[in-house]
């Protein structure tokens, strides 16, 4: 049997709308969110969530606990600040930058805002699960979390203080460590599915979180941060993550090594309108210095750019030469390439070029080419390696198909970390079947939940406003009395409280307001279903409902509607 709700008035309702667009905002979440009266800014990235967007927030928490909850999670709370000096034993108090926000008590002691809790879940089950035969453990919570973000924007999207659902799973083995992984991997997708939104997990870096395997679950937008590739095989990846053989052409001439002059063709697309060939039949070579202070080339497809991810993890905290260490290497900015390339220079190509024996690329002189470099006859490399962003249109790694691309907002992430990053580190072991002292083998699990929310709002929108899946929706159904009193307004008063009767999440749009004015706001906050009551309907014995994602339109008879509306919303429930 529905448990009974109590109908809520527009007019007590507390949602203060714009009628135009803030000029800060630029996606259609911040827009839409502040135009409609459920967000307000307090200060660069922070925001308070006002009574529609703080039921909808409640509600993606609610479908999150559910299926942590039916993996075997176990929700607690712990501490918004955490200890410095657990953040010491784990070695990213440094790693994680300013963006960790420190302060300091009365006493002097050190303590950050927890921006994620790896280190505080760690240190709490370090002394308390003893023995492999209490693992597997996963512990849960949702929480405020706080970073420092040097320019905050995009309002939900990337703010300093948000809400998110962060997990740590605790297991014996490598074995039990991946079974949790896959359940929560399928716990993420129902996840978004329930909250109304098209998300691709896809392949991603681990950041500073650590460990070999991770999964993002974008959220399809085209105001996304995040670039993505995918393909109908089921492959998809972050391209800071994607690899793939690039598919490269040969360059002119028979194969014979040739000195070409090309003067004032320092740029990828001007030596390929030269020689007149595609782009990725030259070879882009950058010059770097790594993070041991040493100098390097690399060398990418012409149409493909070095992948800063990748090129960080090879060669540390590299920076492309400025200028001045161009000239103390002798090398040429727009002519630098593998042959005659000065001693004491590391030269490492990405492992697409390997089968190419025809290269056409800078000849380390000013204003002149090669064409017909060949790797092995002409120059030697000292490594192939995975360098470059992969793009749309490269061959699937699966399939080989063309990868599609988008963008995409990360809802969510999934990490297998293992024993090293934090258990080993902090001393956090469990005592194996011999008796052994062994590190957990640790995963990691996050939700933005306020980012969830920002993400419905990108894909669910259209020039009028909000389109809220009935799931996350803050209110199901409006029911908006055309007259400000009468038969009709009686009969919209009494249409929304049988609704709420019925267990239908209901407000009441009684304000004596124009229709006008009533649909605009309706509209804009984004309500999945309407119920328009007027004199002419009643008295003919019907109401209109739209349905707001599709603007259909359907008289329903009075007798009907309370049956009527709760099939439509019960499906939308699921």
């Amino acid at each position: 049997m529905s448990k009974s709700l109590p109908v809520m008035k527009m007019s007590r309702l507390y949602a203060p709308t714009l009628k135009e667009d803030p000029a800060e905002a630029e996606l259609a979440s911040h827009r839409l969110l502040l135009r409609a009266g459920m967000i307000r800014k307090q200060a660069a990235g922070l925001y308070s969530y006002l009574p529609l967007a703080w039921r909808s927030i409640q509600k993606i928490e609610q479908i999150c606990r559910e299926e942590m909850d039916a993996v075997g999670a176990q929700e607690m709370l712990a501490p918004i600040l955490t200890d410095a000096a657990l953040w010491e034993e784990s070695g990213r108090i440094g790693a994680y930058g300013p963006e960790l926000m420190r302060l300091e008590d009365r006493h002097g002691r050190t303590f950050c805002l927890g921006p994620t809790h790896e280190e505080t879940f760690t240190d709490l089950v370090r002394n308390e699960l003893r023995s492999y035969k209490q693992l597997p453990v996963t512990l849960y919570h949702i929480q405020d979390k706080f970073r420092d973000e040097l320019r905050p924007r995009f309002g939900l999207m990337r703010s300093r203080e948000f809400i998110m659902k962060d997990a740590y799973s605790f297991s014996a083995t490598q074995e039990s460590l991946s079974e949790v992984y896959e359940d929560m991997k399928g716990a993420y997708a129902r996840y978004c599915e329930r909250c109304g939104l098209k998300a691709l997990p896809v392949a991603a870096d681990s950041g500073e979180i650590g460990g070999d395997a991770s999964v993002e679950y974008m959220a399809l937008a085209d105001a996304g941060e995040a670039s993505l590739v995918w393909c109908d095989c089921g492959f998809a990846a972050d391209d800071e993550a994607a690899s793939t053989t690039v598919a490269v052409s040969e360059g002119p001439g028979d194969g014979t090594l040739q000195k070409v002059e090309t003067p004032g063709l320092g740029t990828i697309e001007a030596v390929a309108a030269f020689f007149g060939f595609p782009e990725n039949g030259t070879r882009k070579s950058l010059a770097l210095i790594d993070g041991e202070g040493n100098p390097v080339v690399a060398i990418v497809p012409g149409d493909h750019e070095l992948n800063d991810i990748k090129a960080a993890k090879l060669f540390g905290e590299y920076h492309l030469m400025t200028d001045e260490e161009l000239e103390e290497y002798d090398l040429h900015k727009g002519f630098i390439g593998p042959v005659n390339l000065p001693q004491g220079i590391r030269l490492v190509c990405d492992e697409s070029l390997k089968a190419s024996t025809s290269w056409t690329c800078g000849a380390n002189e000013v204003d002149y080419h090669f064409t017909g470099a060949q790797p092995g006859r002409d120059f030697t490399v000292d490594a192939w390696e995975d360098l470059v962003t992969v793009k749309p249109g490269d061959p699937c790694p699966h399939c080989g198909k063309p990868l599609k691309g988008g963008r995409g907002i990360e809802c969510g992430q999934v990490f297998q970390i293992g024993p090293d990053k934090y258990a080993a580190k902090m001393g956090a072991t469990f005592a194996d079947e011999n008796g052994r002292e062994q590190p957990f083998y640790m995963g990691c699990y996050g939700i933005g939940i306020s980012r969830t929310l920002a993400a419905v709002v990108e894909q669910h929108h259209d020039e009028h406003g909000i389109i809220w899946p009935v799931s996350v929706a803050p209110y199901e159904v409006s029911v908006i009395a055309l007259d400000k009193k009468g038969e009709a307004f009686d009969a919209a008063a009494e249409i929304a409280a049988q609704l709420a009767e019925a267990g239908i999440e209901v407000v009441f749009d009684d304000r004596a307001e124009r229709p006008g004015v009533k649909f605009a706001d309706n509209d804009l906050m984004g309500f999945p279903y309407q119920v328009v009551v007027g004199k002419r309907g009643i008295r003919a014995g019907t109401v209109e409902v739209k349905d707001r994602a599709t603007g259909e339109r359907t008289d329903v008879a009075l007798s009907d509607v309370v049956a009527h509306l709760s099939e439509l919303v019960e499906a939308g429930r699921r």
